[in-house]
Formats: structure tokens, C-alpha cells, sequence
């Protein structure tokens, strides 16, 4: 899923493992986030927009397909 994570952590000064601590997860699920090979649950994506104070939607892009 296409997101802005690496934008928004850079732009509040944050590093990988300061975020994973901040939210609960590890430095390498932030990573594996930021390089789109990894979704995160519901819960963790609600925390990271919870983090940078924004909508969920301005973190994630789901793409959906509107042919469902």
C-alpha cells in the first residue's frame, strides 16, 4: 500500500526506531512500511496517524479498485 510514512517521520525529526518505539512495534516493521512490503493491521495504522496528529487516509493510499 502506497504511504507517507518516511515523509511525515522525517518531517517531525524521527528516526526509524524512534517511531517503532513511539507506537509499539519494531524498527523493522516501520522499514518494511516505508518500503511497501508490509500493511500494517488497523490498529497500528490508527497509531501512526494518531502519532503525526493527521487522518489516516493522509498516511495510507489504499488504491482501491473501483471495478469491485
Amino acid at each position: 500500500m502506497k504511504n507517507e510514512l518516511d515523509e511525515y517521520r522525517s518531517r517531525d525529526g524521527l528516526s526509524q526506531g524512534e517511531l517503532a518505539e513511539a507506537v509499539g512495534v519494531s524498527r523493522q516493521t516501520i522499514n518494511a512500511i516505508e518500503r511497501e512490503r508490509y500493511d500494517p493491521s488497523l490498529e497500528l495504522a490508527f497509531k501512526l496517524a494518531a502519532q503525526f496528529d493527521c487522518a489516516v487516509e493522509e498516511l495510507f493510499d489504499p488504491a482501491l479498485d473501483d471495478a469491485a
